[in-house]
Parts: C-alpha cells; structure tokens; sequence
C-alpha cells in the first residue's frame, strides 16, 4: 500500500477550478520532486494536503495509509504524520522558538494519545536536533523566526520536522530565495531524514534544489495535473527545454 494516494483530485479555490483530476502515488521511503510552471497548481496540492482553509475540493479523495484525510483538521493531519514547509515561515513575536517547539510536540503525542514527555527529557530531544542542524541554544530562546535570516527560519523548519519526526514531508517551494549556503542547510536536513518509513514531496520550480537533494521520482505539473513522470533526470531536461511543451497538453 502507499503511503499517500491522491486519486482523480479537483479542487477550486474562489470559484476558479485549480487542480483538474490530479492523480499521485507515493511509496514510503521515496522522494517526489513536483515541477511546473506558475500557476500550474504546485502550491494548491500543498495546501489541500495540509488542510488549508480556503481550497475546496469539489472531486476525489486524498488517502494516507489508506485513510482519506480531507476530513480531517490540519492538527488532525499533523498528528498522523503530514508536515508542511512553507515557502514563507511565519513570525511568532513573544513565542520563543523552544516552547513553540515543546508544545507543538506535546500536542501532537496527545492528539495521538500517547503520553507527554517530560521537559528534561523533551529538552535533551531538542538539544540534540539542534546541535546537528548547527542551531545554537540563544537562537532556541529567540521569538520563532522574528528576526530570523532566511537560511535560519529553514533550519528552524527543518528542525520541527526533524523533532516531529513525520510519516510524509511536504516542501513547498522551500527553496524559494535562498543564497546557495541556505539552500544547503535544507537539503542536509532533508537528506538526515531519508528514512525506508518517510517520503518526501518536493514542490519546486527550479531543479538547483534537486542537485542537492535527488528525487527518485519527478513528475510535471501543468493546468492541474500531472502530465509527465519521470527520473531524476527529467528535471534537468525541465532546466534546458523550459515547460512550453507541456502546456499545451493539459488543455
């Protein structure tokens, strides 16, 4: 069985049809780099796979682990195992970036019905990701990403998921003005995680990112859906004929 499966998926957002019959399989262990040109769609697929207000799906089903989880609330999600990572993290000011992590840690092990760990033992947890992704304990005690530079906000990021330790990772156009440095601390992140139990869905529009973290699948979105499948391979071909061949056969 996969781990996700997005079947015959339709979705509009402000009355406007976005994805038209998107079909995705993805298998555990396994990284999916999602392309396209803008406005093909990438980012809608993200936010209806986080449960994002907003996007309604008029048509199919989105399963993980064989549960469709439209009807399920974001936290609800979380709780199973869906990570976002936004283009955009958000500032949290007054929240220091520690217990924003301890809680959302803990919420998610209540929401699943295990018990809360305790703070010496959550703190050593912590400590532990943050020193491998290079996070000092002052950038631990800052208000979550206020004041952040770019490259740091995606450490922090990478550092969430590291601690969630989530099923299936979802990238949105994380790599999204980042200088080569950044673009390096998430793809080291990303690459610490590769497990046989997790997968990844690289959304992005340009391939620089998948030369640091190598997809084993690359698929094309155009007008809504997938329109071709491929290896790794596929994106440097994207890089050198650009996606005009594709756009017209979607419609």
């Amino acid at each position: 069985m996969h781990l996700l499966e997005v079947k015959n998926l339709h979705v509009e957002v402000d009355g406007k049809q976005i994805l038209n019959g998107l079909e995705l399989s993805i298998g555990k262990g396994s990284v999916h780099a999602i392309m396209g040109p803008n406005g093909s769609g990438k980012s809608t697929l993200a936010h209806v796979l986080a449960g994002k207000a907003d996007y309604v799906v008029t048509q199919g089903e989105v399963l993980l682990d064989g549960e469709d989880i439209l009807a399920l609330a974001p936290d609800e999600r979380a709780a199973k195992g869906l990570f976002l990572a936004f283009q955009y993290p958000i500032e949290i000011p007054g929240v220091a970036t520690l217990t924003f992590l301890r809680t959302a840690f803990n919420a998610q092990r209540k929401k699943r019905g295990e018990p809360e760990l305790s703070v010496p033992e959550l703190m050593k947890r912590i400590y532990a990701a943050a020193a491998k992704l290079g996070i000092g304990k002052d950038m631990l005690r800052r208000g979550v990403n206020v004041g952040f530079s770019g490259g740091e906000k995606k450490r922090n990021e990478i550092l969430q998921m590291a601690l969630l330790e989530p099923r299936l990772c979802v990238l949105d156009e994380t790599d999204s003005g980042l200088d080569i440095d950044a673009l390096k601390v998430v793809s080291d992140g990303v690459n610490a995680l590769r497990s046989p139990d997790r997968a990844f869905v690289v959304i992005t529009h340009y391939q620089r990112l998948l030369d640091y973290i190598v997809p084993d699948v690359v698929h094309v979105l155009s007008k809504g859906r997938i329109v071709k499948t491929g290896g790794k391979e596929l994106a440097l071909e994207l890089e050198a004929t650009g996606y005009a061949q594709y756009q017209g056969e979607a419609a």
